[in-house]
């Protein structure tokens, strides 16, 4: 018989055009042999050009859908992605409530897409980092993310890992700086776990301008892969080749920021 797969739940946002969000992560988790479930945040108009709309939920079916999911399926791991406003991040937090504390976190601090358009409101930062911050296994900021928590500019992957140990030593969780946004000549990612080490990934930069959804991509990746029951660096060094090798399929599609080929991504390359 086989091996039931682990079962994920994605709350975040859907992107209308299946590039990022909920339709990302969905494509990654199924991929991944997880068992995708959701709890959608908030409904986007968007595209590879731009974010047209956007629709955010109400606090209460948010924390529904947490439960609905946590109540009958299940849940073996956890990616917050998209979270609009205060009602929404505190009804995320109550729905956690519901849901095992073993049970991983990982949390992407959705801020800015890659078009440019702001995804959260200005109030929500400070809430979601007193309440979902100390919940989380796992937190990916990307550089202007990291920048914008730490209230101070960021350019290099030396400032970028001093930055990490202190955002992981403030909330207790891992955290993983994502360096696509510098100015290095190599892609630096830095995983630091609290009082143990740093880890550091890298890999060539890929010239192509189809990276849409790839913070929802890692993000559910690691966190299918951590439902599989892979340790934090194996899981983040497996996630991180799921995305590249998804960059590297791309379809083409759209005039902008074009979505990855998930679909092209069959196994787990440890290249």
């Amino acid at each position: 018989m086989n091996k039931a797969p682990p079962r994920i739940l994605a709350i975040a946002g859907s992107d209308s055009s299946g590039g990022a969000g909920i339709q990302a992560d969905i494509k990654t988790i199924t991929m991944l042999g997880g068992y995708a479930m959701s709890a959608i945040t908030t409904v986007t108009a968007q595209n590879s050009v731009g974010v047209q709309a956007i629709a955010p939920m109400g606090g209460a079916i948010v924390r529904e859908q947490i439960a609905s999911c946590a109540n009958d399926i299940g849940v073996d791991a956890i990616k917050i992605g998209m979270l609009h406003d205060i009602e929404i991040i505190n009804a995320v937090a109550e729905g956690l409530d519901l849901i095992d504390s073993s049970v991983p976190i990982v949390l992407d601090p959705v801020m800015v897409a890659t078009s440019g358009a702001t995804l959260i409101a200005q109030d929500a930062i400070a809430a979601m980092r007193e309440t979902l911050f100390p919940k989380a296994t796992l937190i990916t900021p990307n550089l202007p993310e990291l920048a914008h928590l730490l209230e101070r500019s960021l350019t290099d992957s030396s400032q970028m890992a001093g930055a990490a140990e202190e955002l992981g030593e403030d909330t207790g969780a891992a955290i993983l700086a994502k360096g696509g946004h510098t100015g290095d000549a190599r892609v630096i990612d830095i995983l630091y776990v609290p009082d143990t080490r740093a880890v550091q990934f890298e890999h060539a930069r890929i010239d192509t301008q189809h990276t849409h959804g790839t913070g929802c991509t890692l993000s559910s990746a690691i966190a299918t892969l951590l439902g599989h029951g892979q340790p934090l660096v194996n899981a983040v060094r497996l996630g991180r080749n799921f995305v590249r090798h998804a960059i590297e399929n791309a379809p083409g599609y759209g005039l902008g920021n074009g979505p990855l080929g998930h679909q092209a991504v069959r196994s787990l390359s440890e290249d």
